[in-house]
């Protein structure tokens, strides 16, 4: 295995992290627009949003987490074959591969709960469109 192999993986980990940070930054936000929306109404709503919320921010923190590892561990792989040491090299960019791998299913089960997270939201909007057409039809 020469330099070039891992060398690949750096801009496919550089694009990851930072659309890693852009979900951070929209979790951010979303906790925001939850701190507006305290009203008594809205409560069950912002309980039920809170717990999955918490579980997002672990999960991309976890996410964040093993991709910079796998980064930094595929630039050891890289420093490790530019100096001649190819087992050592490709142990670190085999060990770079599983840190990666266990970024994105850190990812794929975040996205998982923000579906969960989205479709609370429906219900809550759907059951206020109930709720308002029943009063209209009481009128």
């Amino acid at each position: 295995m020469d330099l070039t192999t891992p060398a690949l993986l750096f801009p496919a980990i550089s694009l990851l992290l930072l659309a890693y940070t852009n979900r951070f930054l929209v979790l951010a936000q979303l906790i925001r627009q939850l701190r507006q929306m305290d009203t008594e109404e809205d409560h069950a709503l912002i309980a039920r949003q809170i717990s999955m919320l918490r579980k997002r921010i672990v999960l991309t923190k976890r996410m964040q987490a093993f991709g910079v590892m796998s980064f930094f561990v595929c630039t050891v792989s890289m420093f490790l074959l530019f100096l001649g040491t190819e087992l050592p090299g490709i142990i670190a960019f085999g060990t770079s591969l599983v840190l990666l791998s266990l970024s994105l299913l850190f990812s794929l089960y975040e996205i998982q709960i923000s579906t969960n997270a989205i479709n609370v939201e429906l219900a809550s909007f759907e059951a206020r469109k109930r709720a308002l057409r029943e009063d209209i039809d009481q009128d």
